[in-house]
């Protein structure tokens, strides 16, 4: 949408100006996002007494709402804990909690100290059992907009023109468990809960458009191949592994979404830059009653982009919890993440198939050369939650939360999660009132005769909580417009464990996907699976996902099998179908806002002034770089250093300015800092930097005597994406239209081009 015609494009500018302001020095103490408070905190204990801190500007809790869907007015101090002292669960003050009550300072803990008991008891109890898949997440508030383009197919009337509704969105890893890595390769989540004034609406989807299996009875299955192996409880988070391959390449359903995994779409470099999609096909209903059959896709503004496996690898030990980072920080300086929904649009017929498609098949996708994706609203996230396990943690999805003019298909996998969401729910947040919880509360009244169970917040009034009733005025009553399943009518048949023979074809969209991808993802691809299968231990494992490869193309079935020392197998694919550029993430240009520039100061203060400016101006976040923290000064304003020598690594930056040479810094010795070891005339930290960052194809630039540097780090000053100059300013502008590709492909030609 033009920005002319965005509902939101003045709140993008406002949150330029924002990001800006973030990290403009306004003193000493001027930091990028990531404070750990409301304020900065006293040298000395404080001693005076105060009640607690407000949230930082950037967080926001659960809209204020009661058990069963009022508007409470509470405000978020109301909902905290608040007063200047200590005190018991149930409002007793303490004068300490240090010490136990004991029998004289030496004598025995007392039985009888209540305070411990509470206190101990409690920290017992802190943790429920994490989510069996998707344990490991990050969430953030929002709001959606409707944009009313879907307000002639369907009658939910949060997708009606101009209207706005809150979000609050989930994303997540697959396999891992809440102490895992961000940067592992895996599926991700990407879960939206839309609180709409009809009721709860959850988007449960991921950033692979496919799933590994075509029914639900299944889904045990492949989660026990991909979690770590029973007996040794590894590996964590990884798909590189005997069980996981072993079942791959038996039950070749997954073969799709495998290829997938393996591709750059399994890493993403943020959730920022991450699509989303819907995976099922859903029925939506106009007010006419007219049906039609649709496909759900989040499409980031930033574009859609990717680390390199190696960038994915150092991160899992330099900054395990990068993608949350990333995007809290994001939302803290003021550059809010922003996805577009679309839909494609399909007849409702009898056949459930598009051309030639089964769209109840949740192992393919419908190329959008054949359907375009429709935009349908513009979703900002703005705000980040209060406190991760009362928000992240406790939210509560399912796909069964729907609202009318949204409807579900006979798709077998959406089948089993619409039983299997919400048994996980009860299990882990105890009881069946998980709805009750703040942060999974509907913004429309509950009136639902549900009653007692573990939690039950809600004080339910009146004697007739069943229907019909006249002892409570009949109340509640049926609603003439409320949510009716789409009468469908079924087909007759007889019963059997089967699956239609459309089911059967588990290769053709594989091969589609790997024809749409240009020569260097075809290289990720190759590089993924000849990682992944080299740490299967059994031989005819390997053999066995060979075999499935050859049958999705002989070239990627040829290069793996010679990475891995093994004979090619015979097997051709069948047929060549039409490649879909839109599967390909490379070859589009995209906005620069928010992507991270990394600055190594050198002795021009004032050329590093300026280029930090113009970094800002353009909506970018400036991190400079230098061998100590604190600040840079001379004449002018001080600049204060975000990054030193020791904690810089490459895999922060999206792209990386040099002012010079450094020489050596103090700290540049072997035994402190093992990124010091090898001596030269420019810090080898930078130098290092600088190799990281160029073997990962980001944009490089440099002026003054940065070529020194470059040839430190064994940089050819002439390659791809290398920008020398005498102007800093011009340098920053070439980098910039670089960091619109995001990468330097040309720099690493790949031999299947």
């Amino acid at each position: 949408m033009p920005k002319d015609t965005n509902p939101l494009a003045k709140a993008v500018d406002k949150a330029v100006d924002k990001l800006t302001d973030a990290v403009t020095d306004h003193g000493p103490a001027a930091e990028i996002p990531g404070r750990p408070g409301a304020e900065p905190p006293s040298l000395d204990e404080p001693v005076e007494p105060r009640g607690p801190l407000p949230p930082k500007p950037d967080q926001r809790g659960p809209d204020p709402f009661t058990a069963t869907g009022q508007p409470s007015g509470d405000t978020p101090e109301s909902r905290a804990q608040g007063g200047p002292f200590l005190t018991t669960a149930t409002g007793t003050r303490l004068p300490d909690t240090d010490h136990s009550l004991k029998a004289g300072p030496r004598g025995p803990v007392l039985l009888r100290d209540h305070h411990l008991r509470e206190k101990i008891t409690h920290f017992d109890h802190e943790r429920i059992p994490e989510r069996v898949v998707h344990a490991r997440g990050a969430a953030a508030h929002g709001v959606f907009q409707s944009y009313g383009t879907a307000a002639s197919i369907t009658k939910a009337a949060f997708l009606a023109k101009d209207a706005e509704t809150p979000v609050f969105v989930r994303f997540s890893t697959v396999l891992g468990s809440r102490g895992s890595a961000d940067t592992v390769r895996d599926t991700r989540g990407f879960a939206t809960k839309f609180y709409t004034d009809e009721g709860i609406f959850d988007l449960v989807g991921n950033n692979i458009p496919v799933f590994f299996i075509q029914d639900g009875i299944k889904f045990p299955d492949i989660i026990h191949a991909g979690k770590p192996h029973p007996d040794r409880e590894i590996p964590q988070a990884q798909s590189a592994h005997d069980t996981f391959w072993d079942f791959v390449s038996l039950h070749t359903e997954a073969t799709h979404h495998t290829l997938w995994n393996m591709s750059d779409r399994g890493i993403p470099r943020s959730y920022r830059t991450m699509e989303g999609f819907g995976v099922h096909t859903f029925r939506l209903v106009a007010a006419d009653g007219g049906t039609v059959l649709v496909k759900f896709h989040w499409k980031p503004k930033a574009g859609v982009h990717s680390l390199v496996w190696e960038e994915a690898q150092l991160l899992g030990g330099v900054d395990p919890d990068f993608h949350r980072r990333d995007l809290a920080d994001a939302i803290e300086a003021g550059a809010h993440p922003q996805w577009e929904l679309g839909v494609q649009i399909f007849p409702d017929t009898p056949e459930q198939t598009f051309e030639g498609i089964d769209l109840l098949d949740p192992t393919k996708i419908v190329p959008e050369e054949l359907a375009p994706v429709q935009p349908i609203g513009l979703m900002t996230l703005n705000a980040n939650p209060v406190n991760y396990f009362a928000e992240t943690e406790q939210v509560a999805f399912h796909v069964g939360h729907l609202v009318p003019g949204i409807d579900v298909t006979d798709d077998p996998l959406l089948a089993g999660r619409l039983f299997s969401y919400l048994d996980t729910q009860i299990t882990r947040l105890g009881g069946p009132n998980f709805n009750q919880l703040p942060i999974n509360r509907p913004h429309a009244p509950v009136n639902d005769m549900l009653r007692d169970g573990m939690h039950q917040t809600a004080v339910h009034a009146g004697a007739a909580p069943y229907r019909p009733n006249s002892l409570d005025g009949g109340c509640p009553f049926h609603a003439p417009d409320g949510y009716v399943e789409v009468p469908v009518p079924v087909e007759a048949a007889a019963r059997g464990r089967v699956a239609p023979a459309s089911f059967d074809d588990h290769f053709s969209q594989p091969r589609l996907f790997w024809l749409s991808l240009s020569p260097v993802e075809q290289e990720h691809v190759i590089a993924a699976y000849t990682f992944e299968l080299s740490k299967v231990y059994e031989q005819a494992i390997k053999e066995r996902q060979l075999l499935v490869l050859a049958r999705i193309d002989p070239v990627l079935c040829r290069e793996v099998a010679a990475g891995l020392g093994l004979p090619v197998p015979d097997g051709a694919p069948e047929g060549d179908p039409m490649p879909s550029p839109a599967l390909s993430q490379v070859g589009k240009a995209w906005p620069t806002a928010g992507r991270i520039v990394g600055i190594v100061a050198g002795p021009d203060l004032d050329a590093l002034r300026t280029v930090r400016q113009a970094v800002l101006d353009g909506g970018m976040v400036p991190l400079v770089i230098a061998p100590t923290g604190g600040t840079l000064t001379g004449d002018g304003d001080p600049i204060t250093v975000q990054r030193t020598f020791a904690a810089a690594r490459s895999v922060e930056f999206d792209a990386i300015l040099v002012a010079g040479a450094p020489a050596p810094g103090a700290d540049a010795q072997g035994a402190r800092d093992a990124k010091a070891g090898v001596p030269g005339p420019v810090d080898p930290r930078v130098a290092l930097l600088l190799n990281e960052a160029y073997r990962h194809a980001k944009p490089l630039g440099g002026w003054g005597q940065a070529g020194d540097a470059f040839a430190a780090a064994a940089v050819p000053a002439g390659a791809p994406g290398v920008v020398l100059g005498d102007s800093a300013t011009a340098v920053l502008e070439e980098v910039t239209g670089l960091l619109a590709l995001h990468r330097v492909w040309e720099r690493f030609p790949s031999a299947l081009a």
